[in-house]
């Protein structure tokens, strides 16, 4: 399943600069600005590409760049969406149950307010028998 594409990279979240490449390359590296840096602003996130061809640099940049805005975009959802799934479920530990069910005594306690009740009450006349 491909998730939705809710966002995009407008031209004026980018900026867009070049430099001398680093590295291996020898005098060509060191005279022409073919280092291609691309910052995406609302996010802080970068891409650099360095190859020959400036050209070949900026459509590099931005493929990288758009990967990764992608998957910042793609964990942010994520998060937000665990955080509230365990909100909702709880810790799963012994201190989140309502209530317990002895059938072996026939009781049904309530564990928040401590009320015990026949567990042949609950069967017939519902719930309610705990609250009222």
């Amino acid at each position: 399943m491909v998730p939705e594409r809710n966002w995009a990279l407008r031209e004026a979240d980018l900026k867009i600069f070049t430099m001398r490449a680093s590295g291996a390359g020898g005098q060509h590296v060191n005279t022409t600005d073919s280092c291609v840096v691309i910052r995406h602003l609302p996010t802080g996130l970068e891409a650099k590409s360095s190859s020959r061809s400036q050209h070949d640099n900026r459509r590099l940049a931005r493929e990288v760049l758009e990967a990764r805005v992608a998957a910042f975009y793609r964990q942010r959802e994520t998060t937000g969406r665990d955080v509230e799934r365990r909100q909702q479920t709880g810790s799963g530990m012994r201190g989140d149950k309502i209530r317990t069910y002895r059938e072996v005594d026939d009781r049904v306690l309530d564990d928040r307010t401590g009320k015990k009740v026949s567990l042949k009450r609950v069967r017939e006349r519902g719930l309610q028998v705990l609250w009222g």
